[in-house]
């Protein structure tokens, strides 16, 4: 996924309890390469479903770049990093994100997520709030909040079927007809900003060689789980972004979760003209917002 990394950032390697995670940082020019080490780090995390990658932060991270030190993963299962064939359990991700941070990271982090992923970052922050000194989550959603699934599309008995599941993959994420659609369906509500990069982008991470199991675990709802029975624990100082025109996870359930703790949860955005990833959709935004709390 390099090639579709901004200038001056390069691939560096973590190993994890599965395997070897990459991860992006600034490695040449334009950045000043001999001040990055001792630069404060932002880590930034993508969120699940099939072609996801490090680009997904891609137009936000370079903001940032002259004063913090960017960390970018591939989670496992995804990008370039190892794509174990397992069936992925939650503790997988809460495991190994934590274990990326702890070897990247002496002091406490800056971390940004977004949807799913987001929501494990809650859960993590919860476990070792040593570990975070500020969270900027979008749209974090354990898909199942208040008891509410909002992320399955497929019925159980088609998507675990081993004859199907190749069909199903490729279908939905393999070839670059199904990828555009639906990302201009489903995650952009401007269809006209889903670029041929962020297209070539997702159907790269798509086609890597087993790239379908950590995918379907999260078609599945392995990875789901009510986020309201966890929030309230949380005590370090976070803001939320919301795409306005959010599907699956809409923003009036943001608007719920983050009132059930507004001691940590400290500012609701919701932006307009975004669907769930306003940080491809509008990054300016987004940027813009982080760099007024951070």
């Amino acid at each position: 996924m390099l090639e579709f990394q901004p200038s001056g950032f390069g691939k560096k390697l973590v190993e994890t309890s599965l395997g070897s995670m990459v991860y992006y940082s600034q490695t040449s020019a334009p950045w000043d390469i001999s001040q990055v080490e001792s630069l404060p780090k932002i880590v930034f995390l993508h969120n699940f479903g099939g072609g996801a990658s490090a680009y997904e932060w891609s137009k936000v991270y370079p903001a940032f770049a002259s004063n913090y030190h960017i960390l970018a993963p591939d989670l496992i299962g995804w990008g370039n990093s190892a794509h174990p064939m397992k069936s992925y359990q939650i503790n997988d991700y809460i495991t190994t994100i934590r274990e990326f941070i702890q070897k990247t990271c002496i002091s406490p982090v800056i971390l940004v997520a977004s949807s799913l992923t987001a929501a494990l970052a809650i859960r993590i922050a919860i476990q070792h709030p040593e570990l975070f000194q500020r969270l900027f989550l979008v749209c974090p959603s354990g898909f199942n909040d208040f008891g509410e699934n909002a992320g399955r599309r497929l019925p159980l008995e088609i998507i675990n079927t081993p004859v199907l599941e190749d069909l199903i993959y490729f279908i939905g994420a393999e070839n670059e007809i199904s990828v555009r659609n639906f990302l201009e369906s489903f995650l952009f509500v401007n269809r006209q900003k889903v670029s041929q990069e962020i297209v070539q982008a997702y159907l790269n991470s798509a086609q890597k060689p087993n790239a379908k199991y950590a995918a379907l675990a999260f078609l599945r709802g392995d990875l789901y789980f009510d986020l309201s029975l966890y929030i309230s624990q949380l005590s370090i100082p976070t803001i939320f972004f919301w795409g306005e025109k959010a599907q699956f996870t809409k923003s009036q359930l943001g608007e719920r979760l983050a009132k059930l703790n507004q001691s940590a949860i400290e500012k609701f955005y919701s932006i307009e003209d975004a669907g769930i990833f306003p940080h491809l959709e509008t990054p300016e935004v987004v940027i813009g917002l982080i760099q007024k709390h951070i």
